[in-house]
């Protein structure tokens, strides 16, 4: 089956205010840059994002807490991001922190039909405001359910038209997790190959779980913070 689209708009056709979105990435490393700017000119309002945090303030998810389009995240840490600490703080954003592990976990136990599991992450805390608890072994475990999303946007080094993908060293991070736990999940690639050139054992996510594919252009990479080291 050919998945491939056009471009950004095209693959997100059919995103609606009020949809749940899981995006890639881990800072600005691996994230789905043309579809988080697609995403701002579709004018999708009122969307809960799951993501590891929220890019930068003019980068990233950042893009769509300056368009105020997102009304809640869940993410696993602020960031660099400015505007995400000011909305979180002022109570214009409704925000869900949620332990790094546990967040990676409940993506995945959500693409694989898993409803909840058992964690000691954040037992004793306010994580654990308001869930089960379990004792095993003389130890104690929060009970945290899976997640899943409307749409899931993620970003790949390579693909094929059947959506088999390619993430490259750690921009692979939360991209394959998520992949599997969207309803309809839409994969930017920056090399669209044929079939048969991606070696089977090195593919991280099967074409099963990707529904739209399309290479993107000109990617931006941006780092957070760079630091060099002084010559001489």
């Amino acid at each position: 089956m050919n998945k491939i689209v056009a471009n950004a708009d095209e693959a997100l056709k059919g995103i609606q205010d009020n949809m749940t979105l899981m995006v890639g990435g881990f800072g600005l490393c691996g994230i789905p840059e043309k579809s988080i700017a697609a995403l701002v000119r579709t004018g999708a309002k009122g969307l809960t994002c799951i993501s590891n945090n929220a890019g930068v303030d003019d980068f990233g998810l950042g893009l769509l807490l300056q368009t105020r389009q997102i009304k809640k995240m869940i993410s696993s840490y602020v960031g660099e991001n400015a505007e995400f600490e000011r909305q979180m703080l002022s109570g214009e954003l409704e925000v869900d922190l949620i332990p790094q592990g546990s967040l990676a976990e409940r993506c995945r136990a959500g693409g694989a039909g898993i409803p909840a599991f058992y964690t000691p992450a954040g037992y004793g805390t306010e994580v654990a405001e308001g869930k089960e608890t379990r004792e095993y072994d003389g130890k104690m475990y929060v009970l945290e359910t899976a997640l899943r999303a409307d749409f899931a946007l993620v970003k790949a080094w390579k693909g094929d038209r059947f959506g088999n993908l390619v993430y490259k060293r750690t921009a692979r991070n939360f991209n394959p997790m998520m992949a599997m736990a969207g309803k309809v999940t839409v994969a930017e690639v920056e090399l669209l190959v044929e079939p048969g050139e991606l070696d089977p054992d090195e593919i991280h996510t099967p074409g099963i779980f990707v529904n739209r594919i399309f290479q993107g252009q000109d990617y931006e990479k941006r780092i957070e913070q760079r630091t060099v080291r002084k010559r001489g």
